[in-house]
């Protein structure tokens, strides 16, 4: 396949994406007002619904009619013992419903995404927030856009003019607690202007993206919570990098996103790290 065809091909790509998000996303406005069949997965805190399976299943079907060649690496799929593995093969990144305590409780930040990868390069991302019906979408090279129009990161570099997001993760046992309140009183003490937690890695993620926010940092997340927006944050001029500073990892489940290099450089060098095994470990997704 030569470059033009390539480039044609994950055009289409990602106008299917979308097509797909806002259908599954319509699913998900259904199920947020019907009865909630509520389990767990590996601790209490670490919730599914049927309506998780649903979507995804709806998500990974109508790709799989149109592009039966491509891999897929989906949340459910994964915790169900299925492994994630990212080759050369182009493949889809599926969160069917981030922010499922959200959903649960009906709190409205709750988002459906999509990122795709190729030759182990993502190439492009589709986030759907369920509730307000907000549409990020990036490909790489091509710039990102929330609902078509253009959007760019914030260029603050001072962290004491910043507002810092993140997530707590599955984990709550008294060491990781420890760690975790540990890390945020350092940026408290920056002082930043605030630190922010959403329960839902990707909207918090797209709000770096449109400059809402200036960092974002979180251990314990999974690929499919970073894939797409990491595409969308990086068309918006941000960096996303690995909390030890280097490259981002999409299998590390650990990742630090900011507007600027030096708020993301400040945000590793103040990390106390948290350990998670790795998402393509070769039994499977471990939570």
């Amino acid at each position: 396949m030569t470059a033009l065809d390539c480039n044609k091909c994950w055009a289409e790509c990602l106008d299917v994406a979308v097509e797909v998000a806002l259908k599954a996303g319509k699913l998900v406005q259904v199920a947020a007002k019907q009865e909630k069949n509520v389990s767990t997965k590996s601790t209490p805190t670490d919730l599914v619904t049927e309506a998780d399976q649903q979507v995804e299943d709806l998500i990974i079907s109508t790709l799989r009619d149109r592009f039966p060649s491509h891999k897929f690496i989906g949340e459910e799929a994964s915790a169900a013992g299925g492994k994630c593995l990212l080759t050369d093969c182009p493949t889809w990144i599926i969160d069917p419903i981030d922010g499922t305590c959200n959903f649960v409780h009906s709190f409205p930040m709750v988002a459906v995404s999509i990122g795709f990868a190729v030759n182990n390069e993502l190439e492009f991302g589709v986030i759907y927030h369920c509730f307000d019906g907000t549409l990020y979408t990036a490909r790489k090279g091509h710039g990102a856009f929330c609902n078509g129009i253009r959007i760019h990161v914030s260029k603050e570099k001072d962290v004491s003019k910043a507002l810092i997001l993140t997530e707590i993760g599955a984990k709550r046992d008294q060491d990781t607690l420890n760690i975790f309140s540990g890390n945020i009183m350092k940026f408290l003490s920056a002082p930043a202007h605030g630190i922010r937690i959403i329960g839902s890695s990707t909207l918090a993620l797209c709000l770096i993206a449109t400059g809402s926010a200036e960092a974002y940092y979180q251990y314990g997340l999974h690929c499919w919570d970073i894939a797409a927006a990491a595409v969308i944050i990086r068309e918006a001029g941000g960096v996303v990098m690995d909390t030890s500073g280097g490259p981002l990892d999409l299998m590390s489940r650990r990742v630090v996103a900011a507007g600027t290099n030096e708020m993301a450089n400040y945000i590793v060098h103040q990390l106390q790290p948290i350990n998670y095994e790795r998402d393509d470990i070769d039994q499977g997704v471990q939570k």
